[in-house]
């Protein structure tokens, strides 16, 4: 039996987001929906999740002894992580005291870092991968990009939004992607990973749920990058019954063996009918924002009614859609959105506006959402939006 009480009573369910970004503000919003108390940490003020949370608090993820007294003080009933960087240790810590990590301290663990997860996935569960190498210093970087061979591509092991990612496509790339994998690394210089450049067809998100009923899968969601940083998302991705088969095994094999509930998104290489597993993070993914137009439940209100216990009897497609990702560059303190009654003169448009404070370098601030009768239909409108759309610094 799932029971809720009202927030800020004694009979209130607390969840704690270890992270506020755009992705924790929806899924904020969908546990708000319920009842739920939140609490919103992150590392800066004012971060997106913070400013509709019930209470907040400026803290270091990767800070164990600052993390361990807030939630020993508020006494969450979930601790969910929104962040790669997280002091996963002392989740396991407190996860062994009783309180409840999401999906689980371990899962929080291994996909932290690209080298947990990509052990696992190819090492354990025999899953197929990119070729890999690690490399802890330079010397061993010039090795493993010797062994894997160019063209390869070279991240961190924590990293995300594409910070630090690179191609090497010549002897001349190497000491340069070296230097960015260490610059974007998330927590600083450190080990960086080394993958054999793969020629596949397309790649997707397959988001995948883990609730009180079983395993639910998404349509496909097809993606396009840039520096490793997603820019669009179309769902859904057309496949063939058998290599989406494919893909909802792997998605079931990995998910399973991290365990717990809610919502993962598994990235997937396509490459003819053969599926090749790329990464997993076990929280609402960036490429699935289009979920908040596409489904009748999106994947932040999936995540939710999974972590909170409730059933997913079904998930309703309403047809082709598109997201596409508003990233703005500069150096400002002052961001504003202007001619929107143009950008939603566009049909079966929305708009997301995050609500982040500044923006120094470059920094997803929103995202457009559109509906059609094709995905590329669909993908021409977020355009129609995206070029009507004007920001201010």
């Amino acid at each position: 039996m799932v029971k809720i009480g009202s927030p800020m009573t004694s009979t209130a369910k607390k969840v704690l987001l270890c992270g506020s970004g755009e992705l924790g503000k929806e899924l904020a919003i969908e546990l708000q929906r319920y009842g739920v108390e939140v609490i919103a940490l992150d590392r800066y003020p004012n971060a997106p999740a913070m400013q509709i949370a019930h209470r907040s608090y400026v803290v270091s993820m990767l800070d164990g002894a600052k993390l361990r007294r807030i939630i020993e003080d508020e006494k969450p009933d979930l601790i969910v992580p929104e962040v790669e960087a997280i002091a996963t240790t002392t989740l396991m810590e407190l996860e062994r005291e009783g309180y409840k990590v999401i999906p689980t301290a371990k899962a929080t663990y291994l996909t932290m870092n690209r080298e947990g997860i990509r052990r696992l996935a190819a090492e354990e569960l025999k899953i197929p991968t990119s070729p890999y190498r690690f490399a802890s210093d330079f010397e061993e970087f010039q090795t493993a990009i010797r062994e894997i061979g160019i063209p390869c591509v070279v991240k961190p092991i924590m990293s995300s939004s594409g910070h630090g990612q690179s191609t090497v496509k010549c002897e001349e790339d190497i000491l340069p992607a070296w230097k960015e994998a260490q610059e974007g690394g998330r927590a600083g210089a450190g080990k960086v990973i080394v993958e054999g450049f793969i020629r596949f067809d397309y790649e997707i998100t397959l988001l995948t749920v883990r609730h009180s009923g079983g395993t639910s899968f998404c349509q496909p969601i097809g993606h396009y990058q840039e520096g490793g940083d997603y820019r669009e998302s179309w769902q859904a991705q057309p496949m063939s019954d058998e290599t989406l088969r494919k893909a909802q095994e792997i998605g079931r094999k990995i998910t399973g063996v991290l365990g717990g509930y809610g919502l993962f998104g598994v990235e997937l290489f396509i490459k003819g009918e053969d599926v090749i597993f790329s990464e997993v993070s076990p929280r609402p993914h960036d490429t699935g924002m289009v979920t908040m137009i596409s489904q009748d439940l999106s994947e932040f209100a999936l995540h939710a009614r999974a972590i909170l216990g409730l059933p997913i009897p079904e998930i309703i497609f309403y047809g082709p859609s598109a997201s596409r990702a508003i990233v703005v560059e500069g150096d400002s303190n002052s961001v504003s959105f202007d001619n929107l009654q143009e950008v939603l003169a566009v049909p079966e448009t929305q708009i997301r506006i995050f609500g982040k404070p500044e923006v120094h370098g470059h920094r997803r601030m929103a995202v457009l959402l559109s509906r059609g009768r094709s995905a590329e239909e669909a993908r021409q409108r977020t355009l129609a939006a995206f070029n009507a759309l004007k920001v201010e610094l």
